[in-house]
């Protein structure tokens, strides 16, 4: 039996992120049946603590425990995730025209990515409430991810990927125990081979946005970034949008904090940025249209994580990225591919195709008069291009 250690968590509610109905904590929930739209978790914010709390505290996304949704410490899986670096680009970012441009290098997380964040507080919060065995559908990283999280936790993995996903993850879920079932097609036909399986086997579904944490351990990318800029936020955020849950779980971030005042002023815009490929998003937010419609012909993408048809969080990017202000851009495989090489070459850092999408979109955005040199800009590199070293060669 385990000891129990309260975590001081403000956890309140889950509610529809469309209607706004309220869905009970304590049992195990996906998303909002009401609207089949994702489940947001609520805090009590006004009786949150000042931001000195965080003094002392050990360097990892737990350090934000009052606002993370675990209830009971003794239920954490956690391999050391969170509060990665950010890293200054300035000879590259010079040669461009700009004067203030930053990598959040989410490549030094566990298993290489920022889906340890996601994955470790959902496997943590699925633990807590008693599930033994969890199932996702997988371009990559998130399966890896989850493997490693089940693994420490006990708990039964099984990973459902697309066929042309690079070897090195299929063998990275099994390094880690979990099952691994290969499927022809992009995620959107693993999401339906998952829907498939679980009737059957009772395994929790973790895909992104089916249920409400995996976007909690995101948002504490938003939290960092504040912290690390001394919390005065960067004009403007660029984030590279599949499934989204990190666009909108670092928006979501920000506007916690200015509510609890741990920041003043203005919040920076959000930009998402997809492949051409596969570019639902962008779409959307040209042509509202683009929300009730399937994005049609999309293709792989060199980027894995970006291949995503159908996100089921779509309408929240959308809100975020028009609530700041932003854009949503697509740029080509020729271009991630380039700038996987540009900054590799030039500033040492290996970013994953994802990261990459990220500085070439900066590059497109100030050609066409959507950023200033003079702005503030945070990339963020998702992953590390380590593992896409068979693609890019």
């Amino acid at each position: 039996m385990k000891t129990l250690i309260a975590t001081q968590s403000l956890l309140t509610r889950l509610e529809c992120s469309n209607c706004g109905k309220v869905y009970n904590t304590s049992r195990v929930q996906t998303f909002a049946t009401c609207c089949n739209k994702p489940l947001l978790v609520n805090y009590d914010l006004v009786n949150a603590p000042p931001k000195t709390i965080l003094k002392g505290r050990p360097l990892n996304m737990w350090r934000y425990r009052e606002l993370l949704p675990l209830l009971d410490d003794a239920y954490k899986i956690t391999l050391g995730e969170g509060f990665t670096p950010i890293i200054k680009v300035e000879k590259t970012a010079d040669k461009y025209g700009f004067n203030s441009v930053f990598i959040k290098d989410e490549s030094c997380n566990p298993t290489g990515s920022f889906k340890a964040r996601g994955i470790g507080m959902a496997i943590s919060k699925a633990n807590e409430l008693g599930i033994t065995s969890c199932i996702v559908p997988t371009a990559g990283n998130a399966g890896g991810a989850m493997s490693a999280y089940c693994a420490k936790a006990g708990m039964k993995a099984t990973v459902v990927m697309p066929s042309i996903t690079p070897k090195i993850f299929v063998d990275e879920c099994k390094l880690y125990g979990a099952e691994v079932i290969v499927v022809d097609g992009l995620i959107n036909e693993c999401g339906k081979k998952v829907g498939e399986i679980k009737k059957t086997t009772g395994a929790f579904d973790v895909s992104t946005l089916k249920e409400p944490y995996r976007i909690e351990g995101k948002k504490t990318m938003g939290y960092e970034i504040a912290e690390q800029f001394s919390w005065k936020l960067p004009d403007v955020v660029i984030y590279p949008a599949g499934g989204g849950t990190g666009l909108i779980g670092i928006w979501k971030a920000f506007n916690e904090m200015r509510k609890m005042g741990w920041i003043t002023g203005a919040l920076p815009r959000m930009i998402a940025v997809q492949s051409a490929n596969c570019q639902p998003v962008v779409k959307a937010f040209h042509d509202l249209k683009g929300l009730q419609n399937d994005y049609e012909k999309p293709q792989a993408s060199l980027a894995n994580g970006l291949a995503v048809p159908n996100p089921f969080g779509l309408d929240l990017m959308i809100k975020a990225i028009r609530e700041s202000n932003g854009v949503a851009v697509a740029v080509s495989e020729d271009d991630l591919i380039a700038g996987v090489h540009e900054l590799a070459k030039e500033e040492g850092i290996f970013v994953c195709p994802e990261g990459a999408a990220t500085w070439e979109a900066m590059k497109q955005l100030k050609n066409m008069g959507e950023l200033e040199g003079s702005e503030s800009i945070a990339l963020l590199n998702t992953g590390s291009g380590y593992k896409y070293m068979n693609n890019l060669w």
